[in-house]
């Protein structure tokens, strides 16, 4: 087995029920990028992903993105452990490249009720950037309490709570190549571990 094979049955093993399978997320991925790449054209740009869920997709967004580009990251968490509802937000720009003058694009896993995409727009738009948009990978519909929308989103996904693909539960499920949902008896399990 090489370093980047994955079992055959890895949704088995994790006992999960997937959303969208790993060529789809690709997909939408690679759709999500040509959007980018045609608003930007070819102009500067600095990407910012939201820690920790962005991860994976920062990592492969930018693989497909033509333009010169900056990237950084901001922590942003409102929920914490084996949580499964909001908390307060805690922001933390340290991280982040300087924006004054520069088109920002915030790259975040999951769009739900829009309060921390809001709020990370806001802080951003302080710091002096000449425009700053967004783009995330999943867009949960019947969530969203912010007037607020992103400005690209590779998926809409009804109202579940969802794991993989950089996205958690108690710190679990992020290497999942796919997208899938967990069961309330499987949130009550971890909830215990």
């Amino acid at each position: 087995m090489g370093l980047f094979a994955r079992p055959v049955a890895l949704a088995e093993v994790c006992r999960v029920k997937i959303l969208l399978h790993e060529e789809q997320v690709r997909a939408g991925v690679r759709r999500m990028a040509e959007e980018i790449n045609a608003y930007y054209v070819f102009r500067p740009l600095t990407i910012v992903g939201v820690l920790t869920g962005s991860v994976v997709l920062l990592a492969d967004l930018i693989r497909l993105l033509n333009m010169p580009l900056r990237v950084g990251v901001v922590q942003a968490s409102s929920y914490r452990g084996a949580s499964t509802t909001r908390g307060d937000l805690v922001v933390n720009t340290e991280l982040m490249p300087d924006v004054v003058g520069r088109e920002v694009l915030v790259v975040d896993d999951i769009f739900d009720t829009g309060h921390t995409l809001s709020r990370l727009l806001t802080k951003i738009r302080t710091l002096g950037p000449a425009g700053v948009r967004s783009a995330v990978l999943l867009r949960k519909r019947g969530r969203q309490e912010m007037s607020l929308d992103p400005d690209h989103s590779a998926f809409d996904i009804p109202d579940e709570f969802v794991v993989g693909y950089g996205l958690d539960y108690n710190d679990a499920y992020r290497n999942l190549p796919f997208i899938a949902a967990l069961e309330a008896h499987e949130i009550a399990a971890g909830k215990s571990s």
